[in-house]
């Protein structure tokens, strides 16, 4: 291969479409028009993509949306057909983020069109504290992803959620290192062995999907609970010393599998800057970049070979705002040129640059590596690089036939026994946490009372402005088919109200910049306005401290609806559905309420089948549930089950692994497992 061919298998596409989209962040063209503008067929490329798979050799596509199972399965065999002839003819390996959400609209589903099986966020999958339901998942994902064209899963997410305030939090298995390196385990063995006559050789084959873990050495511990996708975020920080817990999910989950592939055939570095965490070269640098964290870690400790790919935009230039989501997100290297940074990664140890679909930038890196190396060094390096690359494709069967059958894909993807599998685990991912007087489940004859909801006027991580809005929070004509539905709270036997968990933001505001402040601010988890009094005064990086400021809640209102609906009921009962993707402090309306479900992201069929009856809550907290704000602003980032819980009405203690079914606490064999305090 030539250097320019390896280097095209070294990038990582931008986020892609289909069809392509015409206007925002990744705007296309089909012969040099609109998309939508063009006349073109769904499933034609773009005159973008066209670009890069052939004059920069790219290999490795993210698809974020795709119309239907149909118009993927088309586009995947125009993209194959165009590459089969070009150089060796090396077929595209296709990916995907996460995209079984029972809710599109989740924040890193962005879209995920078409009809598949429908399973809870990770974060519920945590929840039932039960792997073999992972793993059953990771088998059915896999065959859906085959057969849309996916042959790489940019997850599973398995980092150490030891921040409560984070917001990726619910795209984890929470807080528990056990738990979630069990679950990491099952994860990737679901998605990448293939059995029988679908395996080539060592468990892959042909319904195989490379997992690509992440984000190593996990980002779970940003300080203040501040995300690494915006400047305000970019530092990991060890309060408690506990750096090593973060790696036990990779190293004796993802890394030690049960089955035959081994291990994660990927893994992808967190943005983050693991502050003080390299002994060797005193490095503060983002992770990708570090080599002591890839090559001495990683690989030379761990032993790890597969490919380590970098997450997305980290060698674009960053525009100084610390605010904004798609940016580049260079952090501790912002000095550095783009080519620059490109051959540091090398140095690194890393071989794939996410979001680049231009390779001008490597063959630029490779230069500079000739001029400092040699010509042998550095075409070595490559050749490294390149051979974990191809041994992803080869493995999974592509090379022999890139090629969808797409009535097969019609009849695979979503059908009915993979949707039933994924409905049986999200009712086994709703958390019952309160059932005063056993009051659930209601009977059929109840007549319920559903207040409608505001929906606040806010931005999606992308910036575009969502209108507010009042509606019902729930399919209130899927209500109708459970229970007799008023809007007289007065003629209500009970109250059903679905609200989110608070939302405060993501720590920085310009606004506190504009009066003079340094622009951060605390992440709440409680949703009246709240006042950061116990905040350290010096931050642990930089000049980020926000003691004494305060923060209001994008969505108070969810608290005031609660409290409102118990007034206007009277004193009959009020059941709280609570959609979490955070720990959340819930004294502030538990007391008030007779019941309360916690769900992850399920339909809502899910909780009323639990609320009527027809099914038993059976999962568990993978998270501890904070008595109040004060013991999260004290508890350490990096260290999990470090905070006071809340105690409920009836004496209940909402710590990890808490959970109720009909007859009260559970203390199952998976409590015995899991949880920290032996079961009385």
């Amino acid at each position: 291969m030539s250097i320019e061919q390896i280097a095209g298998l070294m990038l990582y596409s931008a986020h892609q479409s289909v069809p392509a989209a015409d206007r925002g962040f990744f705007a296309s063209t089909f012969g040099g028009k609109a998309f939508s503008e063009s006349g073109a067929k769904p499933w034609e490329l773009s005159d973008q993509q066209i670009e890069f798979l052939t004059k920069d050799h790219l290999r490795h596509v993210l698809l974020t949306s795709v119309q239907s199972p149909e118009v993927a399965a088309k586009w995947n065999n125009e993209v194959q057909a165009l590459v089969e002839g070009v150089g060796f003819g090396i077929p595209a390996n296709n990916s995907s983020v996460p995209r079984h959400s029972s809710d599109s609209s989740k924040e890193f589903n962005e879209g995920a069109g078409g009809h598949i099986s429908m399973w809870p966020e990770t974060l519920g999958l945590a929840a039932t504290f039960n792997p073999c339901h992972v793993r059953q998942f990771g088998e059915i994902a896999a065959k859906e992803y085959r057969a849309l064209g996916l042959t790489t899963a940019l997850s599973p997410q398995i980092d150490i959620a030891t921040d409560p305030r984070w917001f990726r939090f619910n795209g984890t298995f929470g807080e528990d290192s056990q738990l979630s390196t069990d679950m990491a385990r099952a994860y990737v063995d679901g998605f990448q062995e293939s059995v029988a006559d679908r395996e080539i050789a060592d468990g892959w084959g042909y319904d195989s999907v490379n997992a690509m873990v992440k984000h190593w050495p996990g980002g779970g511990s940003g300080e203040s609970g501040r995300d690494a996708h915006y400047g305000a975020g970019m530092y990991a920080v060890y309060p408690g010393n506990n750096f090593d817990e973060h790696l036990i999910a990779f190293t004796e989950g993802a890394f030690k599998l049960e089955g035959k592939t081994g291990m994660a055939s990927a893994v992808m570095p967190y943005y983050t800057i693991s502050v003080d965490q390299d002994p060797k070269n005193g490095e503060n640098v983002g992770n990708s970049y570090n080599k002591y964290l890839i090559q001495d870690l990683l690989r030379n400790k761990y032993g790890y070979d597969g490919v380590v790919c970098t997450d997305w935009n980290i060698t674009h230039n960053f525009s100084g705002k610390m605010d904004l989501f798609i940016d580049g997100k260079p952090w501790g290297v912002e000095n550095l040129t783009v080519e620059e940074r490109h051959y540091k990664l090398l140095m690194a140890g890393v071989d794939q640059f996410g979001g680049n679909n231009e390779s001008a930038p490597i063959l630029a890196a490779y230069q500079m590596g000739v001029e400092e190396h040699g010509e042998a060094f550095m075409r070595t390096r490559m050749e490294q690089s390149a051979v974990r690359l191809l041994t992803n494709i080869f493995r999974t069967g592509l090379f022999e036939n890139p090629y969808l059958d797409v009535e097969e894909t019609i009849q695979t993807v979503g059908n009915s026994e993979f949707m039933e599998k994924g409905y049986h685990v999200q009712l086994q991912s709703v958390v019952m946490l309160k059932n005063s007087n056993q009051l659930l489940p209601l009977s059929k004859q109840a007549t319920v009372y559903v207040p409608k909801r505001y929906y606040p006027s806010k931005k999606d991580w992308f910036g575009n402005r969502i209108p507010d809005r009042t509606d019902y929070p729930v399919n209130i004509e899927l209500v109708k088919k459970y229970f007799n539905v008023t809007d007289n709270p007065t003629e209500a036997d009970a109250a059903l109200v679905f609200i989110s968990g608070p939302e405060s933001g993501i720590g920085f505001s310009y606004e506190d910049v504009e009066s003079g402040g340094n622009g951060f601010l605390p992440i709440s988890l409680q949703y009246r306005s709240y006042t950061a009094e116990l905040a350290r005064e010096k931050s642990l990086a930089g000049d980020r401290s926000y003691k004494g400021k305060n923060v209001k809640t994008h969505n108070e209102c969810d608290l005031d609806l609660v409290l409102e609906t118990k007034k206007a009921m009277n004193g009959k009962p009020v059941i709280v559905s609570l959609l979490l993707s955070n720990p959340t402090v819930v004294n502030e309306f538990e007391k008030e309420v007779d019941g309360i479900l916690v769900n992850f992201g399920v339909q809502d069929q899910a909780i009323l089948d639990l609320i009527s009856g027809l099914a038993e809550p059976s999962a568990l907290l993978p998270f501890q549930m904070p008595a109040n704000m004060e013991t999260v602003e004290t508890q350490l980032e990096d260290v999990a089950h470090d905070m006071e819980c809340h105690v409920d009405s009836v004496g209940n203690v909402y710590d990890f692994a808490f959970g109720l079914d009909w007859n009260g606490v559970i203390k199952d064999d998976r409590v015995k497992k899991y949880a920290r305090l032996l079961v009385k």
